[in-house]
């Protein structure tokens, strides 16, 4: 399609004064933009942030609990039993730290660790699925509108133009009495009807660089760089699909889920082991007056064996509990491994259709042009009438429409194809952003 391969549409801003320079962008460069502006993105972002702290968090109940603390107590006067010896100081201060570490023997602790790092990565996985899902259906999505209702625009201003010629050759018809005035208020009743369908295209252009402009987080005006025309080559239906369950983030997040849940199970039987405690504390203390008995320093440790005997079948119900999570963990892959089946199969369906209908659209619009232009010839000699020639116009324009959608919904099928497939297709050079924390 020349009009595909135009190199740089469009802008922009009908109603607004066209600026010397305006931004250019490719898809590619909407894509990436969109991955540090767009609200949503950067929302789904902190998710992997709150992952990372919850491992930061599983990890810190490996190290020990060390604690220090000091007081102290004035008393309002000095008391003496009637031996002399100190009953109550006028002051006294106690002081210490103290480290406490208490690990299960099933190793408990290690296992929650290893279901964080697990849910960090599901994180990961769920990011990156939403991601792509928000790029194709959002961005490109929208970039393609951008491009075809600029094409719209350009079809309904030819449009216009050709109505025009249109008009002139019947007014010269009119004079020279070839044909009635009846003739002449037919060409200016199509010629005002193109003037509305143009308007009418200028304001879906307008709305769908507004669309563009807001889901990648951008300010107009700027223009568009269409992606060139590259021949569309399907793949195997088996080998995508395939391809699709090793790739697909989601089947990823879904397998990932499945570990999380067998480690669940481990940590869940771990409760009926006991717990060891560890204590280790240092304590002074001093008082005034002081006794003779004053302990000033000690140092003292302790080791404690935990093992709860009765807990009304609390443990055993955790256990169950986690073995159904396990089975609904592969309940779940096994349907997302039919829905994506079914969806790369769709996306491939949509894809072949799309070409065999541009190929046989880019005929009828070589054949509707040729048409025109005879049509049109014969009306300007007297060998056409008016209905003729308008019969001509409306099936070209109906072509040229078509034609342009289908390219364009073509490009757009061959990336949904990939994105259903898992494969890369447009961001192989754009680096994902870290999430802020």
């Amino acid at each position: 399609m020349r009009f595909m391969q135009a190199g740089i549409l469009l802008l922009i801003m009908a109603a607004a004064p066209a600026p010397l320079f305006a931004d250019s962008y490719t898809l590619e460069d909407l894509c990436r933009i969109a991955l540090v502006s767009s609200e949503k993105l950067k929302l789904a972002e902190q998710n992997i942030a709150l992952a990372e702290i919850g491992t930061e968090k599983a990890r810190a109940y490996l190290y020990p609990r060390l604690t220090a603390a000091a007081g102290m107590t004035r008393y309002s006067e000095r008391k003496f039993t009637n031996a002399g010896s100190v009953l109550q100081p006028e002051s006294a201060s106690t002081w210490g730290v103290r480290m406490d570490e208490t690990l299960s023997l099933s190793g408990r602790e290690l296992t929650a660790l290893e279901i964080s790092r697990q849910s960090l990565l599901k994180t990961r996985y769920d990011v990156e699925a939403l991601r792509d899902d928000y790029l194709i259906g959002n961005v490109a999505a929208a970039y393609y509108d951008v491009l075809l209702a600029g094409r719209n625009l350009e079809i309904a201003s030819v449009n216009l133009e050709r109505l025009s010629r249109y008009r002139d050759a019947a007014e010269k018809r009119l004079r020279i009495g070839d044909v009635t005035k009846t003739a002449l208020l037919r060409a200016e009743s199509e010629l005002s009807g193109a003037k509305s369908d143009q308007l009418r295209a200028q304001n879906t252009i307008e709305l769908a660089i507004a669309v563009l402009a807001s889901q990648v987080g951008i300010k107009p005006p700027f223009t568009l760089q269409p992606e060139p025309a590259r021949k569309v080559e399907i793949p195997e239906l088996d080998e995508l699909q395939k391809q699709a369950l090793v790739r697909r983030a989601e089947i990823k997040s879904l397998r990932m889920q499945k570990k999380m849940a067998s480690s669940q199970i481990s940590f869940a039987q771990g409760a009926f082991l006991p717990s060891l405690t560890v204590t280790g504390a240092y304590a002074g203390a001093d008082q005034q007056p002081a006794t003779n008995s004053l302990n000033r320093d000690s140092f003292y440790g302790g080791i404690a064996l935990n093992f709860p005997l009765f807990d009304g079948g609390l443990r055993k119900a955790d256990v169950s509990e986690a073995r159904v999570r396990e089975r609904q963990a592969d309940l779940r892959i096994e349907d997302a491994k039919k829905e994506i089946a079914i969806e790369v199969k769709a996306a491939h369906l949509e894809l072949t259709t799309q070409q065999g209908i541009l190929r046989f659209l880019e005929d009828q619009l070589l054949f509707a042009r040729e048409n025109y232009h005879a049509v049109f010839r014969q009306f300007e000699v007297g060998l056409a009438n008016s209905l003729d020639l308008l019969d001509a116009n409306t099936l070209l324009v109906s072509a040229e429409r078509k034609a342009a959608a289908t390219a364009y919904s073509l490009q757009l099928a061959s990336l949904r194809l990939k994105k259903a497939a898992g494969l890369p297709w447009a961001l192989a050079a754009v680096v994902i952003p870290a999430p802020e924390k």
